[in-house]
């Protein structure tokens, strides 16, 4: 296992962060090297484009985006990388005008997308917290290849991303460093497995990442055992760590399967 050098930096009296626990440039600088460097340590395994021919608009423009709970000012315990496999999310909405971006495949053809960064705060999400900064359009435009929608990139600034840091540049900058340094299995090939499972899907995706165990991913499945999403869990210094059940979802036995899209 590849150790990850600790790399949060602290800051006191921080308002909205109980624990005064902020991402700053020095975190940032630390996450990258360590990234850098799973990178090159692990360049023999495959890494399958999640975003195929990705064209985005020139210009975009940032929705507004408004609370739908009280803010939940916590202590940040951990984080959970929530990565969504967007052939089962785009099924049935590839004519919706709010998907057309990420489903309707004029912008592109995505894989694996990032939903969110999430704090974590022992079982909790802290969420909604106050933002002085607002997200510009430069900026959403610039992580639409990893999160292929305008509304989703405001909204998880504004609930998870204002919890962490007070900088929307900051949070994006962290996501994409976790995002960049992931790999993945070729998921063509593994949903044509005979009787695959969620602990198969774990398999392949620890054994596509350098450091990464069964029991720090998280699979969410539909009622019917399609494939929805990711929780990759990290802890407060951003090393993978065990998923608690919440997260941790299907168990490895349960049944699963991959929509390849249309």
């Amino acid at each position: 296992m590849i150790p990850f050098p600790p790399v949060i930096a602290r800051r006191r009296g921080r308002r909205g962060n109980p624990d005064g626990a902020e991402l700053d440039h020095r975190t940032v600088s630390s996450l990258a090297i360590t990234a850098a460097f799973l990178l090159v340590s692990f360049t023999q395994t495959t890494a399958h484009a999640q975003a195929y021919q990705c064209r985005m608009p020139a210009q975009v423009s940032v929705p507004a985006i408004m609370p739908d709970a009280k803010p939940r000012r916590l202590p940040v315990t951990g984080y959970t990388l929530a990565v969504s496999w967007s052939p089962e999310f785009c099924k049935g909405r590839e004519m919706q005008a709010r998907h057309r971006t990420q489903c309707s495949g004029r912008n592109g053809h995505f894989g694996f997308v990032v939903h969110g960064l999430w704090p974590e705060s022992r079982g909790n999400w802290p969420q909604w917290c106050p933002a002085s900064r607002r997200l510009t359009p430069a900026e959403a435009r610039r992580n639409l290849c990893m999160m292929p929608s305008t509304r989703l990139v405001a909204r998880q600034w504004s609930k998870h991303g204002s919890c962490m840091t007070r900088r929307p540049e900051t949070y994006f900058k962290v996501t994409r460093i976790l995002w960049n340094s992931l790999r993945f299995p070729d998921m063509d090939r593994l949903s044509r497995q005979d009787g695959l499972t969620a602990g198969d899907i774990r398999t392949q995706i620890a054994n596509a990442n350098g450091g990464w165990e069964k029991e720090h991913i998280g699979i969410r499945l539909d009622r019917r055992g399609w494939l929805e999403e990711l929780r990759l869990c990290y802890g407060k210094d951003f090393r993978p760590v065990r998923c608690d059940r919440r997260r941790f979802g299907a168990r490895d036995r349960v049944r699963a399967r991959i929509w390849r899209g249309l």
